[in-house]
């Protein structure tokens, strides 16, 4: 499924991939309808911040640094991550609805109040969001886009790496963590020509996950098929 960005004056037009997948239960959709509106972290929309003003980041979280996951899936290692660090603010962005709902559900059962979600895509975000305000950001088992034609709608191209950077204060942190061998080349030759170092010492630093990580549905699912998984530490120059 693809989705445009029908405003005249978006840079971008079109989104590749799902937004909607199996109906949601009725929990869920009490979730969206009574918790989302409440957890925006602004006006991110073109059609509802056209002039592109950025977001007041300070505002928002009472000074904490804010952290940023993009692509949450379901919503365990957002939650798992504000959880363990209440003094972080964390934005989470997700296009897709059916994550969105599960992350609320974990949002509410948590008691959680760190926490900002936006539903859609990133590209609108990095619009909004104020120059060098990010401590950190996470991109956890993104969309691989196998096929080679298909390999500009990664993450990793300088289309979505440049704004990142933008984004992050020098010094910040972007994990990466992926278990397709050629998303990981791609993130190695991509990342650092947009002002990033990778952190490794040694050849198999990347198969050791963060002390703090959460294994994600993503990643279990990975192992039970027998792909390995590949953790990548890059800090912005």
């Amino acid at each position: 499924m693809t989705s445009s960005n029908k405003h005249p004056d978006a840079p971008w037009r079109n989104f590749y991939g799902r937004v909607r997948g199996k109906t949601l239960k009725a929990s869920q959709e009490a979730y969206l309808d009574e918790d989302l509106a409440g957890l925006s972290p602004g006006p991110v929309d073109w059609e509802e911040n056209p002039e592109r003003k950025p977001l007041d980041l300070g505002a928002l979280f009472g000074g904490r640094p804010v952290w940023l996951e993009i692509g949450f899936g379901g919503g365990e290692h957002m939650v798992h991550q504000a959880a363990t660090y209440p003094d972080m603010g964390i934005i989470g962005c997700e296009p897709f609805m059916n994550g969105v709902a599960m992350l609320l559900g974990k949002i509410r059962a948590a008691g959680l109040e760190n926490v900002r979600v936006h539903p859609g895509d990133v590209r609108n975000l990095f619009d909004v969001l104020p120059e060098a305000s990010i401590d950190r950001a996470f991109l956890l088992y993104p969309d691989p886009w196998p096929k080679k034609r298909h390999h500009k709608r990664r993450f990793v191209t300088q289309e979505h790496l440049e704004p990142l950077a933008r984004a992050l204060k020098p010094g910040a942190i972007f994990r990466v963590a992926t278990d397709i061998p050629d998303y990981v080349r791609q993130t190695l030759v991509e990342v650092p020509k947009a002002g990033f170092d990778w952190l490794a010492e040694r050849p198999e630093d990347w198969r050791r996950p963060w002390g703090d990580w959460l294994s994600t549905r993503y990643e279990q699912k990975a192992l039970r098929e027998g792909r390995v998984p590949h953790y990548l530490t890059f800090r912005r120059r």
